[in-house]
């Protein structure tokens, strides 16, 4: 099932919604974990304004070289653990939202497509094989990221979490296997990033695991698991985002999640 959470004239912000076949949204009461309750009212995806599919996450856990193509693109051996660090929760971002270029850092700034898993329900020292009970949904995301920041901190934290720098959308898929999907980023509609999950280094049973092991996975947490080979800063220096670009990330099963972006 496909959850939304949206705007449009008649609804505020806010309202969810589910879809059983991504056709017409149909309207519920209460928030995203609550038991689905329908309305009976329908909204087109042409009377939405906009998509935030959560509001501001508990945590937006991230992992790093967890492909197995992009820690060869880096140079860098395969991690023996997952490389985990967090993204500011106030970077989360709509699908259709702008990401907007830090006055003070407009250059550096690079695109990252990846495969998030949103928690349902909190989960501590959870096993592999219990790891799916407490998976609400996957969605797309974009770990949005500036190189510049990163390079001089000598860390990512400040690097990866500038307002709007966690889009993720344009809905959450409660049903849905993530092995063996095909992952794309395009940049001004060229594609950047071409892979499939299945060359990631830890899957995602073993990632929800592990995190769960190292601090308390709260609902609603966000976790980034990851991106593939590509990235913009380092396939290209040249290609950083600019005012007016367009990036979109697509994975199979998960919609297209478009952003804008702007300048500050």
């Amino acid at each position: 099932m496909r959850f939304y959470r949206f705007k449009t004239a008649k609804y505020p912000e806010g309202t969810y919604g589910v879809s059983e076949d991504g056709g017409k949204i149909e309207v519920v009461k209460g928030g995203l974990f609550d038991p689905v309750e329908k309305t009976g009212d329908t909204v087109g995806t042409g009377e939405i304004e906009s998509y935030l599919p959560l509001t501001t996450p508990p945590n937006i856990v991230a992992v790093g070289m967890n492909y197995k193509d992009h820690a060869a693109e880096l140079g860098l051996p395969l991690p023996k653990n997952p490389l985990i660090f967090l993204k500011s929760a106030a970077a989360i971002n709509a699908h259709m939202g702008n990401i907007v270029i830090p006055g003070n850092y407009p250059d550096g700034n690079d695109y990252e497509a990846e495969l998030c898993v949103i928690i349902g329900k909190a989960a501590k020292n959870v096993s592999e094989s219990e790891a799916p009970e407490y998976i609400f949904g996957y969605a797309c995301a974009n770990d949005v990221t500036n190189r510049q920041a990163i390079a001089e901190d000598g860390q990512w934290a400040r690097g990866k979490s500038f307002d709007t720098f966690a889009p993720v959308g344009p809905f959450i898929e409660t049903e849905y296997d993530s092995r063996g999907k095909r992952i794309v980023s395009r940049y001004n509609g060229e594609i950047m990033q071409d892979d499939n999950t299945d060359g990631m280094v830890f899957d995602i049973p073993y990632l929800v695991s592990y995190i769960s092991r190292q601090m308390t996975l709260l609902p609603g947490t966000v976790i980034m698991t990851g991106t593939p080979f590509g990235v913009g800063y380092w396939r290209d220096p040249r290609v950083q985002l600019r005012p007016g670009d367009l990036c979109e990330v697509e994975i199979e099963g998960l919609g297209c999640l478009r952003n804008t972006v702007i300048g500050n």
